[in-house]
């Protein structure tokens, strides 16, 4: 297949995975990746604010609560649904970030967490969070650090890898690739944005149990959860069983599980 061929074909598996997964992505997922939205916020000037591949809109509901004119955008209806049932005040606009709906500097800062990763050509959605922002505006992203440090994914990669099969999942853009630092200065500057910073945020996941770490992969996301969909029934036993095993050894004293998951916040300004 072409590039282009490539790219729609991914896009196509991410939205049907996310149109089926908004219970599951908010009750396994939503407490973890809201715990960047602080920092986030906190590196954006408050006024319009867009909040792109936003799912049901938590970055959007805190930039509101924090006085900002904000819009969420996502490409999924049901993320959308989930989120005008959730914040019935919020703007939603069903929209593809990678061709934004919105004129040339129609906000004064831009907000997308985690949504990098879904992305079948994340260098456009950069580029028209850049045509989008105001002069001085500046846009952040947020992406998992790499698996080494982000623990969870770790789990399930090395238990797919003694336990599993290869399985065929359309082709999108290196998942970790904005795990490095120098790639995220990269785009940006390509983008056109200047004093591109990257910092590290400091994240934990609280799965209830180490035995409900394996279907939060499988049913609440979309390539790793593509990987274990796509196992052997047997094959799936057996890495679940592996990822809860390992999993142990972040059970705490008190019967918690605590398990690393880091993020990179990326963040540059339009100049």
């Amino acid at each position: 297949m072409s590039a282009a061929q490539d790219r729609a074909a991914f896009r196509a598996f991410e939205h049907g995975r996310w149109q089926d997964a908004v219970e599951t992505y908010h009750a396994a997922w939503s407490e973890l990746t809201s715990q960047t939205i602080t920092s986030v916020l906190d590196s954006l000037a408050p006024g319009r604010f867009l909040d792109v591949a936003s799912g049901p809109g938590y970055l959007a509901a805190a930039a509101t609560a924090k006085g900002a004119r904000a819009v969420a955008l996502d490409f999924s209806p049901a993320m959308l649904a989930k989120g005008a049932r959730t914040y019935p005040d919020l703007t939603f606009v069903l929209g593809d970030a990678e061709r934004l709906p919105f004129a040339d500097g129609a906000f004064d800062a831009v907000g997308m967490n985690f949504g990098i990763l879904h992305l079948g050509n994340p260098d456009a959605a950069i580029a028209e969070a850049f045509r989008v922002l105001a002069v001085g505006g500046r846009f952040a992203f947020t992406a998992w650090a790499d698996p080494a440090e982000a623990l969870g994914f770790n789990l399930v990669l090395a238990a797919v890898a003694t336990h599993g099969a290869p399985v065929a999942i359309p082709q999108g853009p290196d998942f970790f690739r904005y795990s490095r630092p120098e790639q995220c200065t990269a785009a940006l500057g390509a983008a056109g944005f200047t004093d591109a910073a990257v910092t590290t945020v400091d994240l934990r996941w609280t799965p209830p149990t180490v035995e409900a770490v394996f279907p939060s992969f499988l049913h609440g996301t979309a390539r790793t959860g593509a990987l274990l969909r796509r196992q052997s029934p047997a094959a799936q036993r057996a890495i679940a069983d592996a990822i809860a095993q390992a999993a142990q050894r972040f059970v705490t004293t008190d019967g918690r599980v605590v398990i690393p998951m880091p993020a990179v916040l990326a963040r540059g300004t339009k100049p």
